[in-house]
Parts: structure tokens; sequence; C-alpha cells
């Protein structure tokens, strides 16, 4: 993985000297979960927050994430709001990367979330899918967006990156658990934000202030980001655990999941076609971990696979009646 390069002071004044925000007076670097560089800015005015795409991101991709900010904003939905430059824009450019300043957030992340908190985050991650339901963005097809052709396009790129036979194979495994995967054309979709790490979620003790980041947001089913919030799996069974596991032995439990679920649903109904598809965007859910760890393991064992095996020896059938009867 390439090394970020930071930006430094000089950096940091000609990209303020472009924004109305007043004189630099310190900046720091944020330390958080995002592929992106962010920097906590003070001026003579207030904080802002400069978030430079260090990572390739087109302009295009960029403008799919302002558009939906302002979407959000527009709806009345708790983010942080882009800031003007001096020619009304939002987008600037430093070393042909773009960037943009927002907003300071004042709020507290919280690593190990109470009740409350948990539910705080599930009901604001229901109203995003509701605001975003059936939102079809213009810059969309420069996203990844989250389905079976993209999963198996950028499977495929990388095992033919690492060039071994266990990224060969473990491609061919993937392509053909995509294939199972009943995922109709008519199947609710909108925009999920796709990466609920602690560090993109803002509480004041038990008020909900911000959902930011939204760096991984896409244009994919509508229940994605429900799964992400639900996990089907032991509490003990980790990636980091999973082999003291036997391939037979039970890992699924469901009580969390319908809590989840049954809090979700206070805010968004879902249709029955959801319902009876939310199996197989668990499983595609999985199954684009396994791109970002896609080194990680050998093909005939490994963390994701006892996943996925876990969930075709229980079946769709089997894991709706858990969740819904």
């Amino acid at each position: 993985m390439a090394v970020k390069k930071h930006l430094n002071i000089s950096d940091i004044e000609e990209i303020v000297s472009k924004y109305n925000i007043g004189k630099l007076v310190h900046f720091k670097s944020i330390e958080s979960g995002s592929v992106q560089l962010n920097y906590l800015l003070i001026t003579e005015k207030r904080k802002y927050v400069l978030r430079y795409y260090c990572e390739e991101r087109s302009k295009e991709s960029v403008l799919f994430e302002l558009n939906l900010i302002i979407y959000l904003l527009k709806h009345g939905y708790p983010t942080a709001s882009p800031v003007k430059d001096v020619s009304g824009g939002y987008i600037n450019f430093h070393e042909d990367k773009s960037l943009m300043i927002f907003e300071f957030i004042e709020g507290k992340h919280v690593e190990n979330p109470t009740i409350i908190q948990r539910n705080l985050l599930i009901k604001k991650v229901a109203e995003l899918n509701g605001i975003t339901k059936n939102y079809r963005p213009v810059y969309r097809k420069f996203r990844w967006n989250y389905n079976q052709e993209f999963c198996r396009n950028l499977a495929k790129e990388k095992a033919s990156e690492i060039g071994s036979e266990n990224a060969k194979e473990k491609y061919w495994w993937m392509a053909g658990e995509l294939e199972k995967l009943n995922l109709p054309s008519n199947l609710t979709r909108g925009v999920c934000h796709c990466d609920f790490h602690y560090s993109n979620i803002f509480f004041d003790d038990d008020r909900f202030v911000a959902l930011i980041d939204f760096d991984d947001a896409n244009y994919t089913y509508l229940t994605y980001d429900l799964v992400s919030l639900m996990n089907p799996f032991l509490p003990e069974f980790s990636w980091k655990t999973w082999e003291k596991f036997d391939r037979e032995e039970n890992i699924l439990v469901f009580d969390e999941c319908r809590d989840i679920l049954r809090e979700y649903l206070k805010y968004r109904p879902m249709s029955f076609l959801e319902k009876r598809h939310i199996f197989d965007v668990c499983k595609l859910n999985i199954l684009i971990d396994c791109l970002w760890y896609f080194r990680r393991g050998k093909v005939e064992d490994f963390f994701e696979k006892r996943k996925i095996d876990a969930l075709n020896t229980l079946g769709r059938e089997k894991f709706f009646g858990n969740l819904f009867e």
C-alpha cells in the first residue's frame, strides 16, 4: 500500500486562502478510519475539517459524494456541511487531487456504544435509507456500486494482480458464490453509507449528532446498510479466532439481529421482496468483504468462506424464518 503524502503548512495555507474562513492559526492531522486524509483547521473564525482525497478518486466520484451530502442536508439529515470557496464552489484541487472543507462537528466518537446509542444509530441508518430510496445520483456510475458484477470484476482484477494459484482459485470460488445469489432487478435500491466505523459517527451522550464520511457510499440494494449493522454470527467468531472453531460447529446466532431489525423497521418499513432477499444481500456483504481482504487466507478455508458456508448450510428459508417468524 502506498504511503499517504501528508500536506504541510504551506499546502494548508494555500488551500485556506481560497476560502473566506479566516487566517489559519493551527492545523493537525485527524487520525481516523478513513482512507482519505483529514485535517482539523483552526482559523481566526472557527474550526473546520479539510478532507483531502489522497486515494485515487475522480472528480465525478467526489461530486457524487458532494451531491449526496447536499441532498441529505436538504432533507434535514445530520451530517457535516461543506463550505463554499471564494468562487462559490465546493471542490478544489491540490496536486491534481480533490479536496473539500467541512464545518467542524462538535461531538464524540464512541467505540463501544450503549444500547441507547446503538438504537439511535439504527434509527438514523433507517432514515438515511428512507431518504435515499430510489434516489438515482447523476454520478453513480463513477462509484464502486455494490452488486454481483462489481464484485466479480474486482475479484478478477485482484486475482490477476496477485497472480498466484490461490488467488485464482479464490476468484473462481467467489464467482461461483455470486452466481448463487438471487437479487431481482426490481429489488429496491438507493444510496447506502456502507461504512459505520465508529470514527464516522458523532454522539453527544445520548444524542445522535452526525454521520460523516460518505467516501464508500454507493448506489446499491437498500438493505445493504441494514445487513452491515446486523451480525448473524457468534461474537466470539472473528477473523482472529475463526480457526479455533470446527467447520461443522454452528456459528450463527440471531438474537441481536432480530433486535436490530425490529428497531430498523420502526423507521423504515421494508417490502416483502426486500425481506425475502435479505439473505442474498447479507451474503453479498460478506463477498464484498472478501475483496478488501483478498490476499488473506487459503482458498480451502478462510474467515469469510466460513461465514458463507454457514449461511449456505442454513439456507434462505431458515434464515428468513429466524429473522421474521
